[in-house]
């Protein structure tokens, strides 16, 4: 079953190794209603203010996506007071708007965890040598860095009656039977360490909460979505690592895609199942990303659903047809095509007849933009933008003229929050009174 180690085996371990948590649960920010929209952000914003004051500005890079839900769990088991939540300064991240964030014992709990992960994430590039951590001086400053935040989510999650040694015990674990995969080694052998640190953090939240009768199904719900970020991981990563020689779970022990796409299935399954056994006070916001946008996740990794807005760049109608005309492109099934959102509307908007109308009263030119940003701040703002998708989706402030922008796909067709959730068929009455939409769609579930 297990073959024996060798040298050739241990040199092809990569970066792949080790706990996976990041970055799976992604969602689509228009697809949220307000309400939850800006409950997410809260909490993604409280997660990283949490590492960066307890932890330093430097720890912030490690806020993920995931490691918020911990932070969604925490809270959606509590009475919601105005403690649990501060106003924060502007951020480029925010369009330097202030905004609510969350606060208190789960943001700090979110913080410990992605601390400890993201150490192990580095101390196994290092061993790896990986890039430029093949230079000694750079891999000892990396390990100094994996060091400290080992330290940081220590003493954190101390303070919140959670033993972070739980988490080192699965990465050091992960490692050797890694070394022992081989064909025929169940794929859930590879999984479990990853699934173990998942659930002691997601019990916990239970603890914190004051709930301790949702511990075991949260546990639960957290073993498969630690399951999930490790099968999603190889499945995403797959071709690149043939293509490198890097190790691999689904090729190292001959699992088909079929296979890893039923575990993704019966794991999503059993988090809805998990979820229905736990007592929330206010569970919405952890429905919608551990029930339909986890499945999303799923549908994604295996290219079976994926909103028009990620495929790259802006939509445009298809290729002319052999009537000359042009046909819905197959990115996206409504030919919609979006406009940029920088630069003119269509037309001269200093043409006497207006833009888009040529025997329209005469229109005055546009006034000159205000109170502009000047061209580093701007890019700074841009790139924030970028990277929290607020470009893509919704309306956002102009980097530069700080003029109000629609996001490049909204007006696409992403589908509802209940899309393609099958719940009915997979669990039952999992949305029964969830009231996650808050789109009048009836899943009748």
């Amino acid at each position: 079953m297990h073959g024996a180690p060798s040298p050739e085996r241990g040199a092809q371990l990569n970066d792949t190794r080790g706990i996976v948590v990041f970055g799976i649960v992604r969602p689509c920010v228009h697809r949220l209603s307000d309400g939850l929209r800006a409950e997410w952000m809260a909490h993604l914003c409280g997660l990283c203010l949490a590492l960066r004051s307890d932890h330093g500005q430097f720890a912030r890079i490690v806020t993920n996506y995931d490691g918020l839900i911990v932070s969604v769990l925490t809270e959606a088991q509590t009475e919601r007071t105005p403690a649990q939540r501060r106003t924060a300064g502007p951020c480029p991240l925010r369009a330097m708007r202030t905004a609510p964030v969350a606060r208190g014992e789960g943001a700090r709990l979110a913080a410990a965890v992605s601390l400890v992960l993201a150490s192990a994430k580095v101390r196994d590039h290092v061993a790896d040598r990986d890039g430029l951590l093949k230079r000694r001086p750079v891999a000892a400053a990396a390990r100094r860095v994996a060091a400290g935040w080992d330290r940081a989510g220590a003493r954190t999650g101390a303070q919140l009656g959670f033993d972070t040694a739980l988490l080192v015990d699965a990465v050091d674990r992960q490692t050797g039977i890694e070394l022992l995969a081989g064909p025929g080694t169940p794929l859930l052998t590879v999984t479990e360490p990853t699934e173990t640190a998942t659930a002691a953090a997601f019990a916990h939240t239970a603890v914190l909460a004051g709930k301790p009768g949702n511990a075991e199904p949260l546990a639960e719900a957290g073993r498969l979505f630690g399951r999930l970020a490790h099968l999603l991981d190889a499945v995403e990563d797959q071709e690149a690592d043939a293509a490198s020689g890097a190790w691999n779970p689904l090729t190292a022990t001959g699992t088909s895609r079929a296979e890893a796409r039923r575990l993704c299935d019966d794991a999503l399954r059993g988090v809805r199942l998990a979820l229905r056994d736990a007592e929330f006070t206010d569970g919405k916001l952890a429905h919608v990303l551990l029930a339909h946008e986890l499945r999303r996740s799923v549908d994604r990794a295996f290219a079976t659903d994926v909103c028009s807005h990620r495929s790259g760049g802006l939509l445009t109608a298809g290729p002319a047809g052999p009537d000359g005309a042009d046909h819905p492109s197959a990115d996206h099934p409504s030919g919609t095509r979006h406009t940029a959102s920088f630069g003119p509307p269509p037309g001269n908007p200093y043409a006497p007849s207006g833009p888009g109308a040529p025997f329209g009263p005469p229109q005055p030119p546009p006034e000159p933009p205000r109170d502009r940003r000047g061209l580093v701040v701007g890019c700074l703002v841009w790139a924030g933008l970028a990277c929290t998708c607020q470009m893509c989706c919704g309306t956002f402030d102009d980097p530069w003229t700080r003029q109000r922008r629609e996001g490049l796909c909204n007006d696409c067709d992403c589908g509802d929050c209940c899309d393609g959730c099958d719940c009915c068929s997979n669990c039952g009455d999992c949305c029964d009174g969830c009231d996650c939409c808050d789109c009048g769609c009836d899943c009748s579930c």
